[in-house]
């Protein structure tokens, strides 16, 4: 499996540190989407999507470490 350098890092976290991350990133896209809807226009317009992908990368690496105890 190709892993990036993003991907890697978060791998090398434990388990609490990583869901601990994702709350407070879901937290401030929740505040970026709030500012969207408002129609507040946004210092960074890709933060969003950003968020977002930084939060998959996170849930991944938790899957992944799930599944590693199971084997």
């Amino acid at each position: 499996m190709i892993m990036s350098e993003k991907f890697k890092e978060k791998m090398k976290l434990g388990e609490k540190e990583l869901n601990q991350r994702a709350l407070e990133l879901k937290q401030e896209l929740s505040k970026e989407r709030a500012l969207a809807a408002s129609g507040t226009k946004s210092e960074k317009p890709g933060k969003i999507r950003t968020l977002r992908r930084e939060i998959a990368r996170i849930l991944t690496a938790l899957n992944n470490k799930k599944k590693e105890v199971v084997e």
